[in-house]
């Protein structure tokens, strides 16, 4: 089913802010190291397949999901690439990842276990990425004993096992503290002493620590969030400058003129201060754009104009400096006649982060992409 082509609400993604994200980042990278482009969530709500093709135009080596579907979404649009899918999943899932070539995260003995007796029928190998548990407390083996266990068992199913890569993740390595993230580092190159032939890919560095943690090691970046040119913590500078791939834009559909003390929206929590011009604009909560959005301001002609009322599941209401035509443009997030409002703007005042907001779009507001 198509949905949001007749309605201007629209999420307007550049693909070469995409493109040029990714080759600063390939600038700063050791000449053994690889970039995985990740991109779950669709893409962090940047959209999938379009954002996938611009990661792999731009150097990418191979692709980091969350979930089956989204690589075989992939392998279904012609990726050839390496797909790391970094959850885990059950036993069962072991030989359609196996038959469609897709890399699998394993944090857990008893998936090996079980996984091996359906690969061995299915006469079908597994490549494996082992997790590491070093104080995410999310998945993945914590003891050196656990991580022996598991490489002896590969080692004994070489038919059904392909030992590919070893990770982990920070939990902290966008902070100014760097405490923690360096504690997690220490336990990770403690466990991977224990072994004696390295895989192919040895993993510790997301965006952030890709950003400012360089010398953390490991020959592949899961190059995420900065590479929709969004920064993990927008109090620290980052080394090059990023390049803001996704503006959210709608129009004025209504515009009426309200009197002194008239009511706005649901549960009349806003009154008219004086005569003023309302505008409704077509996009609400079962778009991603939160009820709490109440209060802040959008831009329409380069003018900040608030969100009056509460936000409604399809509507929302601003208050214009003037009467405007229908149809006028409103930028949520953007650049409008020199002024602007960011994703990290909407989530400081979501009390939320910038992740949430561009993952948070919905279906039906379009995606539409651009590039010379």
């Amino acid at each position: 089913m198509i949905i949001g082509k007749h309605r201007n609400t629209q999420a307007i993604i550049d693909l070469d802010a995409i493109k040029v994200n990714i080759q600063n980042e390939i600038k700063q990278l050791k000449q053994a190291q690889s970039l995985f482009a990740v991109v779950k969530a669709d893409a962090y709500g940047h959209g999938l397949l379009p954002v996938a093709e611009a990661a792999k135009k731009a150097g990418a080596k191979g692709f980091c999901v969350a979930v089956i579907d989204e690589a075989l979404a992939l392998r279904q649009a012609g990726f050839d690439d390496e797909i790391l899918v970094l959850g885990v999943n059950p036993a069962s899932t072991a030989v359609l990842m196996a038959q469609n070539k897709i890399t699998c995260t394993v944090g857990d003995y008893d998936f090996l276990i079980k996984a091996q007796l359906l690969l061995k029928e299915a006469k079908q190998k597994l490549l494996v990425h082992i997790a590491l548990d070093t104080g995410m407390g999310r998945i993945g083996f914590k003891t050196k004993a656990e991580l022996k266990q598991v490489l002896m068992f590969m080692q004994n199913y070489p038919q059904q096992f392909e030992f590919d890569g070893i990770f982990t993740h920070f939990a902290s390595a966008d902070s100014e503290d760097e405490t923690y993230y360096l504690q997690q580092l220490t336990k990770f190159n403690e466990l991977l002493s224990v072994i004696t032939k390295k895989p192919r890919y040895i993993h510790v560095a997301n965006s952030a620590a890709s950003l400012w943690h360089r010398k953390c090691g490991g020959n592949m970046i899961r190059f995420g969030i900065a590479m929709y040119g969004l920064n993990p913590n927008s109090k620290i500078n980052t080394p090059f400058e990023l390049k803001p791939a996704l503006s959210l834009v709608s129009e004025l559909a209504a515009v009426k003129k309200v009197t002194k003390g008239e009511a706005i929206g649901y549960g009349s929590t806003y009154r008219a201060k004086e005569d003023e011009w309302i505008g409704t604009v077509p996009i609400g909560y079962a778009d991603g754009w939160l009820r709490r959005m109440q209060g802040f301001k959008v831009l329409v002609d380069g003018h900040y104009c608030e969100i009056v009322g509460r936000v409604c599941m399809d509507q929302m209401m601003i208050r214009l400096p003037k009467r405007y035509d229908l149809e006028t443009r409103v930028t949520l997030i953007g650049e409008d006649h020199g002024n602007e409002v960011t994703a990290q703007d909407v989530a400081d005042y979501a009390q939320t982060i910038h992740y949430e907001i561009t993952c948070g779009l919905a279906p039906r507001v379009t995606r539409l992409y651009k590039s010379k």
